[in-house]
């Protein structure tokens, strides 16, 4: 068997078994029954967190090729610093329903620096610029994914709206690629990412919409409908890939990193992650005034 894909293969279940026991309460479990009352599940997710934020803020650095100036040196507080800030709210409460302004402005923000990307690459040659994109494309993706998730202290309970969102967007992927290598014609970004076809993206936003509509019928307990929450990771998710695609294009890179063996680094894998968060979060908001 080719070593490639056993390691592909190995590593893969590796990362995947992560996530499960981070964003589930059966990492809180595992630990607990062998050194019983050691950890609370919020602690595990927030700990997942703030790794995949160290190891983004490290590729993106590494990707982007800062030079010696301070920008190189004040990313990392910058970004530790945004970090904090969700994560004392997220603490304190189940999620943050309201309406504030740094949260609206932040995820504006997102968009600005997607659209830079594509429209205005010449501005992030600059370490001005690779500063700015950096914090706001890595610590306010995996500062707003705290948020996802209810728990309470009181009765150790934590909610999987995290695992389900993965696996819609490991779905989404998945039949993407199936629908495009078997049917797709219509190149969607050839320039960018040249195996991206529209019928394998309408393919994952139809196949995903199926398996969302048994999330949202065997999870009512989930916030908001999933439904949406399909649709809306379908619609972003390829968005995600194209995003960290040209990303690496601008500077001449093949990968983000090589800390997930055979598959990549942690923006190769989260790509999509990264941008679905926000919209996601946004809808969460916006469904509680609706």
């Amino acid at each position: 068997m080719d070593k490639n894909l056993i390691q592909r293969t190995v590593s893969g279940l590796v990362y995947v078994a992560i996530i499960i026991l981070c964003s589930t309460p059966l990492g809180a479990q595992f630990i607990n029954s062998v050194f019983p009352g050691l950890i609370q599940q919020q602690y595990l997710y927030h700990g997942l967190m703030s790794l995949l934020l160290i190891v983004g803020t490290w590729e993106c650095v590494k990707v982007m090729k800062f030079g010696n100036g301070y920008e190189k040196w004040v990313v990392y507080p910058l970004v530790i610093f945004i970090f904090y800030i969700f994560s004392k709210r997220y603490f304190h409460h189940d999620f943050f329903f309201d309406f504030r302004l740094s949260e609206i402005l932040a995820l504006a923000l997102i968009g600005i620096a997607v659209v830079t990307l594509f429209k205005y690459p010449n501005e992030l040659y600059y370490d001005s610029g690779k500063l700015i994109f950096t914090v706001i494309y890595v610590a306010l993706p995996f500062s707003f994914a705290l948020g996802l998730p209810k728990f309470s202290s009181y009765n150790e309970s934590f909610s999987l709206e995290v695992l389900f969102l993965f696996i819609l967007i490991w779905s989404s992927d998945t039949f993407a690629y199936l629908v495009g290598k078997f049917f797709g014609k219509h190149k969607m970004a050839p320039k960018i990412s040249p195996k991206k076809t529209w019928e394998g993206y309408a393919g994952g936003v139809v196949l995903t919409l199926v398996l969302s509509y048994f999330i949202e019928h065997y999870q009512p307990e989930l916030r908001a409908n999933w439904m949406v929450v399909g649709f809306l990771v379908a619609a972003f998710a390829p968005l995600g890939d194209l995003v960290e695609s040209q990303l690496k294009r601008n500077f001449g890179v093949k990968d983000s990193g090589n800390i997930i063996p055979g598959h990549g680094g942690v923006l190769d894998r989260l790509d999509s992650f990264i941008i679905c968060v926000p919209v996601v979060y946004l809808y969460f908001i916006l469904e509680k005034f609706i």
